[in-house]
C-alpha cells in the first residue's frame, strides 16, 4: 500500500493511481464518519460541521478562491453567540493567560513527578523553580490586582510559560513564526471560554502578515526584550 506512509495535509486523502503511485485528493465531507454532537466545531464562516474531517474536506475543495483562504477552525464546538471583547477586557487578557500557562506547566509538572516523560529534563529544572515558588498564590481565580502585583514582583517565574507555549505551538515549521493553523490548537479550544482570545492575537500581530512572531508574541504578553 503506497498510500501507507504518505503524508497528505488536513482535508485531503491519499489515493493510488492505475500505476501505483500515491497522490493527495480532497476528502469529500459526505463521506466523513460520523461524529457525536461534542465533536462537532465551528468554522470562521459562522457554520457548524459534523467535525474537523468535514470542514477541512469543505475547505479543501474551496481551494484557489477567496472562501476557501478565509475558511479556518474558529472554535470546537457548535457555532454560537460569542461576545464582544471590550478594550478594558483585551487590556486584562494577559494577566490571565500568563497565570494560566504558569498553572498548567505547574499541573504537567506535578504529574511527571509520577509518571516522567511529560516534561524534558531541561523543562522540568525551569518549572521546578516556579512550581517551589509558586505556593504563594492559592490556585483559584484571582483578582486583577493581584495578577497584576505577582507578575511585576516575581516576574521571571512568568517568562518560561510564555516561551514555552510559543515553542509548543511552533511546529509546522519550527521557524520562530506562529500561522493561523499552529495557533488554532489553543485557539479553538479556548474560544467559547475566553471570548477576547480571537481580538487579542489579532492585536498582538503587529505589522499585519498574518504571522506572529516571538518577539510580537512576548510583546503581547508583557514580556521585556
Amino acid at each position: 500500500d503506497t498510500c501507507r506512509n504518505f503524508h497528505c495535509k488536513r482535508g485531503k486523502v491519499c489515493h493510488a493511481d492505475q500505476q501505483g503511485k500515491p497522490h493527495c485528493l480532497c476528502q469529500d465531507p459526505a463521506a466523513c464518519p460520523p461524529t457525536k454532537d461534542y465533536e462537532h466545531v465551528c468554522g470562521t464562516d459562522n457554520k457548524t460541521y459534523d467535525g474537523t474531517c468535514q470542514l477541512f474536506g469543505t475547505k479543501c475543495q474551496l481551494e484557489g478562491t477567496k472562501m476557501g483562504r478565509q475558511l479556518h477552525l474558529d472554535y470546537m464546538g457548535s457555532c454560537k453567540y460569542i461576545p464582544p471583547c471590550t478594550d478594558y477586557e483585551v487590556d486584562q487578557f494577559p494577566l490571565r493567560m500568563r497565570d494560566w500557562l504558569k498553572n498548567i506547566l505547574i499541573q504537567y509538572y506535578e504529574r511527571d513527578l509520577n509518571t516522567s516523560g511529560i516534561l524534558t529534563e531541561k523543562q522540568r529544572n525551569k518549572v521546578k523553580k516556579i512550581y517551589q515558588n509558586d505556593k504563594r498564590l492559592v490556585a483559584g481565580d484571582h483578582p486583577v490586582e493581584l495578577l497584576l502585583h505577582d507578575f511585576e514582583k516575581n516576574y521571571h517565574m512568568y517568562v518560561y510559560p510564555v516561551h514555552w507555549q510559543f515553542h509548543q505551538l511552533d511546529q509546522h515549521p519550527v521557524d520562530r513564526l506562529l500561522t493561523h493553523s499552529e495557533l488554532a490548537p489553543l485557539r479553538a479550544s479556548l474560544v467559547p471560554m475566553e471570548h477576547c482570545i480571537t481580538r487579542f492575537f489579532q492585536e498582538c500581530d503587529a505589522d499585519r502578515d498574518k504571522l506572529i512572531a516571538l518577539q510580537e508574541w512576548c510583546h503581547c504578553f508583557g514580556i521585556k526584550e
